[in-house]
């Protein structure tokens, strides 16, 4: 007993449709079958409430007096783009302010507009006959552009990697603060809800069909960027006028270190045209793998630690290596169900129709890395491969000359087996000179918490270290430990010899 879309929008104008949010679908098919929830339900609403950094808004101010073709332009001090028309931009919600720094972005002014708020807006230009002014400054407000509208390249990823971190350190990522020693899970998407996760051959998903949006009424434009279904890994493009947006459904957020995102709300609506789609939407929580990777590794392929499900991540506490780590999410089931029920009620009251897809997106799709065509340096190639190190049992006095001898501030410290146990600079020593007590030796000073750094590691990664650690120096270690080079911050201007690469 197929139904048609026409069927189905006939339900809906007449006020008859059965609509279920995607949480609810799998009790219906447990309870009725999958014939009877075929026959009964012609409606699931689906929702995520997310970060998604992947967002932005095409603006148009209308032409000032005199007129001006803005070619570099700022709101409330934060860059937007200048490379279209002479009054129109685009401002991507990740962008940070040139005055706030990472504190406020493109996202907070995007939620400011939509709560009303006056935003300054800046602009400079280079002057011409047709557009003669040089410089504006003004106060603009949501309701004073002729066009606000959000286009968003990449949003409702169909599902995340959890990420952990088995590094020494604290790390802070797009994925929230990770702590060291697989001190923490984070996840993040909707798991039953998932718009994408209940339509994962993309046969109702695609340009064209409406969706919620912030808020809003919106649409499908089509793929979006990184969308790479093949494996499980689909996104969308979406766009929705902001005038109709709500703050409810859309927040500014700060990640610590990472910099400024936007939360956004995203419904899809699926009509239940057959048994595929009911098999589809009773998927549950239990049913959806997450990969949980290792982000204490820099890497683009970080390796995995585990496979687990949302089922288990929303217990709260997962098992890694024999023990039970605390699991968190970073998006909010809870604003996902709101988006569902609220697309649900739109179509109850007869303000959604449907429609299949204009253009149906790619389930086979993989993503594709960066092609590049100059390698990056590596530590290799600009590290002193004559190193200067003393034993953990030598005496201050000894440590003392060869940093004088050595010319250098850090000696790397080994053991009898000469791995490496620690480090020792001129001012460990200098302090052991003017407090002696019981402070003879290299081990009493030393610092055992070394930060060390691999011949074939890049540039870009150990440069992260010493300013992350706020040292100026790494030991190279191979894979026994053994120190076998040491990287000086100093050494990192040797790369304006090999043509800039790297840090």
């Amino acid at each position: 007993m197929d139904k048609t879309i026409d069927e189905i929008n006939r339900r809906i104008r007449e006020g008859s449709a059965r609509v279920v949010t995607a949480d609810e679908m799998p009790a219906i098919v447990s309870e009725l079958g999958e014939e009877g929830a075929l026959k009964e339900v012609d409606v699931v609403t689906t929702g995520t409430f997310g970060a998604m950094c992947s967002s932005g808004a095409f603006l148009n101010f209308g032409h000032a007096e005199p007129p001006i073709k803005m070619e570099r332009i700022w709101l409330n001090d934060v860059d937007a783009y200048g490379g279209l028309a002479a009054v129109d931009t685009y401002i991507g919600a990740t962008n940070k302010s040139v005055t706030r720094a990472e504190n406020y972005g493109g996202a907070h002014v995007i939620e400011d507009f939509i709560a009303g708020k006056a935003i300054e807006l800046r602009a400079q230009s280079s002057g011409s006959d047709c557009y003669p002014r040089r410089n504006i400054t003004t106060e603009v407000r949501l309701e004073d552009l002729n066009q606000a509208i959000m286009v968003n390249p990449r949003n409702a990823y169909q599902r995340y990697d959890g990420a952990t971190n088995t590094s020494d350190d604290t790390l802070y990522t797009y994925m929230g603060t990770l702590l060291p020693h697989s001190g923490n899970v984070t996840f993040s998407g909707a798991g039953t809800l998932n718009p994408l996760c209940n339509d994962p051959a993309l046969r109702l998903i695609g340009s064209g069909v409406p969706i919620l949006l912030g808020g809003a009424p919106g649409m499908v434009v089509g793929e979006g960027t990184q969308h790479s279904s093949a494996g499980n890994f689909g996104t969308l493009m979406t766009t929705a006028d902001m005038n109709d947006m709500s703050t409810d459904f859309l927040r500014a957020a700060y990640m610590y270190r990472y910099g400024p995102t936007l939360y956004m709300g995203v419904g899809v609506p699926l009509p239940v045209l057959d048994i595929e789609v009911v098999r589809r939407t009773a998927i549950r929580d239990e049913d959806i793998p997450v990969s949980i990777k290792d982000y204490g590794v820099p890497s683009r392929n970080r390796p995995l630690i585990t496979q687990v499900s949302y089922a288990d991540l929303k217990t709260g506490r997962i098992e890694l290596n024999g023990e039970e780590v605390r699991t968190s999410s970073l998006s909010s089931y809870r604003k996902a169900l709101i988006v569902a029920r609220t697309l649900k009620q739109w179509i109850e009251d007869g303000q959604m129709t449907l429609c299949l897809p204009t253009r149906r997106l790619d389930p086979s799709k993989q993503v594709k890395p960066m092609r590049e065509t100059r390698k990056v340096a590596l530590v290799q190639e600009i590290m002193q491969r004559k190193v200067v190190t003393i034993k953990e049992d030598e005496e201050i006095p000894e440590a003392a000359k060869k940093l004088l001898k050595g010319e250098t501030n850090h000696l790397p410290v080994l053991n009898e087996q000469g791995r490496l146990v620690g480090v020792v600079t001129t001012f460990d020593v200098a302090k052991a000179v003017a407090h002696p007590e019981r402070k003879v030796r290299v081990k009493d000073v030393m610092t055992r918490n070394v930060i060390t750094t691999r011949c074939d590691e890049p540039v870009d990664i150990a440069a992260q270290k010493l300013d992350h650690h706020r040292i100026s120096a790494l030991p190279v270690v191979d894979a026994q430990n053994q120190c076998i080079a040491i990287l000086h911050a100093s050494d990192l201007g040797k790369l304006f010899k090999l043509g800039g690469q790297g840090a």
